[in-house]
């Protein structure tokens, strides 16, 4: 009696994956929601810069952060962008009205090649060098300062991880805010982060009082808000 041997059925074979790198990280980004991140190491710097190119040219919304190597991505939410930018409004409204000046850098990429090192700050002002910043279209850390103050709105995650990076890149100061209270953080000579009552680019703004206008972005427009804190900073005493 003969017997027949059957091959086993061939193993199924995956197609090789064509894409390239920065196509790659698109796609982990793409798979991102609200509130979520993920950290991929080691990226080199040309795939970092690369995909922060693509990532504006297909309009994404998604953060970065770099730090020799290791590549942070984080989509942003609703809620994170109402927070960054009412703080953001009481900045503007408070400089104005008590006499200042400001320029602001709003999300722009603070980078160094040399340091392998870069991220985007939810928010950003230059106000002690606004004047060394005007008519500058693009920030190049080799000849102009960091930005003076960066807003970090921490509503889904908490900016510390990145602090490393801000110091990195000599960021003077950092305002942490949690959606209700802003911890200020002032860089030392050291190199690290110390919290401080008083901020050292806009020394007199009101933190205590800023919490009931903060609260008015549950029911109120942006106009109604930066006019009531307009008429509030314009009854003070000082002003």
């Amino acid at each position: 009696m003969s017997t027949a041997t059957l091959d086993p059925p061939a193993a199924e074979v995956a197609p090789p994956d064509t894409r390239t790198a920065v196509e790659r990280l698109m796609h982990i980004a793409d798979a991102l929601r609200p509130g979520q991140r993920v950290t991929v190491d080691p990226v080199p710097w040309e795939e970092y810069e690369g995909l922060m190119a693509a990532r504006d040219e297909a309009g994404r919304h998604f953060r970065l952060t770099y730090d020799q190597g290791r590549l942070e991505i984080m989509p942003t939410s609703l809620a994170h962008e109402l927070f960054k930018k009412i703080i953001a409004l009481l900045i503007e409204v408070w400089v104005e009205e008590t006499g200042g000046d400001y320029r602001p850098g709003g999300e722009v990429t603070v980078k160094s090649k040399p340091n392998k090192q870069g991220f985007e700050p939810d928010e950003c002002f230059y106000i002690q060098n606004w004047e060394r910043m005007a008519g500058r279209r693009e920030l190049d850390l080799a000849v102009d300062p960091p930005p003076d103050l960066i807003v970090e709105a921490e509503v889904s995650r908490t900016a510390i991880g990145r602090l490393p990076v801000f110091a990195a890149l000599h960021v003077p100061e950092v305002w942490r805010f949690d959606g209700t209270n802003v911890v200020v953080l002032l860089l030392g000579d050291d190199g690290t982060y110390v919290e401080s009552a008083i901020s050292r680019a806009i020394p007199a703004f009101p933190f205590a009082d800023a919490a009931r206008f903060v609260a008015m972005a549950d029911a109120s427009g942006f106009v109604k808000i930066r006019r009531t804190f307009r008429d509030w900073i314009r009854s003070l005493p000082s002003a």
